[in-house]
């Protein structure tokens, strides 16, 4: 596809708004989209998934409890963290596991080499598999400047060469935590177009014009070998009139196809929004939303949500508040598939453990995948990755996207410029 950046916004304006490639029709796609989710709700309300017993050990998962359907996809998880995250990311790394993914732990440059060595190690043992990598030579990732979109960009790069048939990107932050099982995320993604881009996001600029969008500012991290904060430049820039600029979350849910055309694609306009932002206050929430939005290629391809529940105090804020126990019942009755921000080790890590997950400490979240239920782990005996046990956290995540993928919800937030 050739398609110059000026032309982006007429391009969009113009097209159809569907989640398949052009020459499809949005109503009839959407609607086969509705039916298989539809379908996925009655499967999963018919076969109500058994509750783990009342005592500590799991009860031994039979070969066939999974219900027939389609193939469950794989994802390729990119955690990230800083100094002091090391046991978060194992944490997050147990919550989500699943031997069908592959996951790439990322402890930038301000962690100290020795957590890096650690967090290698103890990720090997704890998931015991081969699925699972970590960063050894990471850079800076300040959260306000372009490094931060940078080691992004560069997980992704990485995860592009190490597995070949992952089909959508995770991004989870060391302050995340999974709502649901691998399984039931698994579960109800496997009835969805794998083109799909779960990302929040909004061309609605306001007061981040003159807060994140004029001013200029140099991320020393990009070139300094000690940790330095951004700074500003006295000039201000105006606005671009070549492309038009969208905003959101730095949580994203990528396909691999938008990942390829972001890192290896022969299209030069990934490159030109990355030279945009490099000097941008906070790039890492902007990028990816801009490009997508622009790209007549793939802003068909957008579910304006980026799977993840946060509250905020004020809308000025940089960050969401954190979640506490004050917050679970929101939680789960969200529907969504992750939660953020929380604190290292705050009691509502447990609760998510214990009520949704079923997770043991230090132990991976159970599934069909693995069929044990020794003393020592309920994992001690692996199934197959094929089968999968959704719960009933998967029934409100499939309900929550079939409302977001009806025809007048998509139609009506897909790539919108206010």
């Amino acid at each position: 596809m050739q398609a110059s950046a000026s032309a982006a916004p007429a391009a969009t304006a113009a097209l159809p708004l569907a989640v398949f490639p052009k020459d499809s029709r949005p109503l009839p796609c959407l609607l086969l989209v509705s039916l298989l989710l539809l379908l996925l709700l009655h499967l999963l309300s018919s076969s109500p998934s058994p509750s783990p017993p009342a005592s500590t050990h799991y009860a031994p998962l039979p070969a066939d409890t999974s219900s027939a359907g389609p193939t469950p996809p794989s994802l390729a998880f990119l955690l990230t963290g800083s100094a002091g995250d090391t046991d978060r990311l194992l944490r997050l790394l147990l919550a989500t596991y699943h031997p069908r993914n592959i996951y790439l732990l990322l402890l930038d440059r301000a962690a100290s080499a020795s957590d890096r060595a650690r967090l290698a190690r103890q990720a090997q043992a704890g998931a015991g598999c081969t699925n699972v990598h970590v960063v050894g030579d990471p850079g800076f990732a300040n959260p306000r400047g372009a490094s931060a979109l940078a080691a992004t960009l560069h997980g992704a790069a990485l995860l592009l060469r190490i597995g070949q048939d992952w089909d959508w990107l995770v991004h989870l932050d060391a302050g995340d935590y999974p709502l649901v099982t691998p399984d039931d995320l698994l579960h109800v993604l496997s009835y969805l177009p794998r083109e799909l881009n779960f990302i929040q996001h909004t061309s609605y600029i306001g007061w981040r014009e003159s807060r994140q969008i004029k001013p200029i500012v140099v991320d020393p991290d990009l070139y300094l070998s000690s940790r330095t904060d951004i700074f500003y430049a006295t000039q201000k820039r105006e606005l671009p009139n070549a492309y038009k600029l969208f905003t959101g979350s730095s949580s994203v849910i990528l396909s691999r196809k938008f990942i390829e055309y972001c890192i290896v694609g022969a299209d030069n306009l990934p490159r030109t929004m990355l030279m945009y932002y490099t000097n941008m206050p906070l790039p890492h929430r902007k990028y990816f939303q801009t490009v997508l939005c622009n790209s007549p290629e793939f802003n068909r391809t957008v579910v304006n949500h980026d799977l993840h529940y946060s509250k905020w105090d004020a809308p000025l804020k940089n960050d969401p508040r954190l979640l506490t126990l004050d917050d679970v019942e929101n939680m789960t009755k969200s529907g969504v598939a992750f939660g953020t921000r929380f604190s290292k080790d705050d009691p509502v890590l447990n609760h998510i453990d214990e009520e949704i997950l079923h997770r043991q400490p230090g132990e991976p979240t159970p599934g069909g995948w693995c069929l044990g239920a020794g003393d020592a782990s309920p994992c001690s005996v692996s199934g197959s990755p094929d089968i999968l046990r959704p719960g009933p956290a998967a029934m409100k995540l499939a309900k929550f996207l079939a409302q977001r993928l009806s025809y007048r919800s998509i139609y009506s937030q897909q790539c919108i410029w206010d």
